[in-house]
């Protein structure tokens, strides 16, 4: 294994799977964080949180969970910013990326949510730019979307928990609705 280690953020088992195995390719130590104040209700938190934690189990990297729930401060930040909600979410997951990285001297990071077509790059890549700027701190990008359905096929024989909707409230009513907020 290498000595050369990467904090990859991370939102599901799903999305996880192939990036994991991408950048081990790539010859870095995987150290995966799980920091998603935004899952919502948090049951779904919780089952997404037990299928991460089966996904290292079986395909061997280091899991760090963040102890608690942030909900509070998740809903603090987009309140009153609904319709651009994802990059407050972006930013709190991605500085808590940096945070742990950094206590626990690794020089670079990246996250899962790189691999998922739903999600918006171009504000994930700012994000993750100007964290990486401000902390001293390398960001890894590498365009996975076309992965997408490999890192399906990986967790699918396992039957991990998989959810329907991206995880916020704000994301599950649009899944369940045929309405859009903001």
């Amino acid at each position: 294994m290498s000595d050369i280690s990467l904090l990859i953020h991370c939102c599901c088992a799903h999305c996880t799977a192939y990036t994991v195995k991408y950048w081990q390719e790539q010859g870095y130590n995987i150290n995966a964080l799980w920091y998603n104040p935004n899952i919502h209700p948090y049951i779904e938190h919780q089952n997404r949180l037990e299928a991460m934690k089966t996904l290292s189990n079986n395909i061997g990297f280091n899991l760090i969970v963040v102890e608690g729930y942030d909900f509070i401060e998740y809903f603090r930040r987009v309140a009153g910013h609904e319709a651009e909600r994802c990059q407050y979410c972006f930013d709190i997951r991605l500085r808590k990326a940096v945070e742990v990285a950094l206590g626990q001297g690794i020089k670079a990071f990246t996250s899962t949510l790189l691999i998922s077509p739903h999600q918006k790059h171009d504000v994930l890549i700012n994000i993750s730019s100007k964290l990486a700027q401000d902390s001293n701190i390398e960001f890894l990008y590498a365009d996975l979307r076309k992965r997408y359905s490999d890192s399906r096929h990986i967790t699918k024989p396992m039957k991990l928990y998989r959810q329907q909707y991206c995880g916020c409230l704000y994301s599950e009513w649009e899944r369940y609705t045929d309405l859009t907020v903001g």
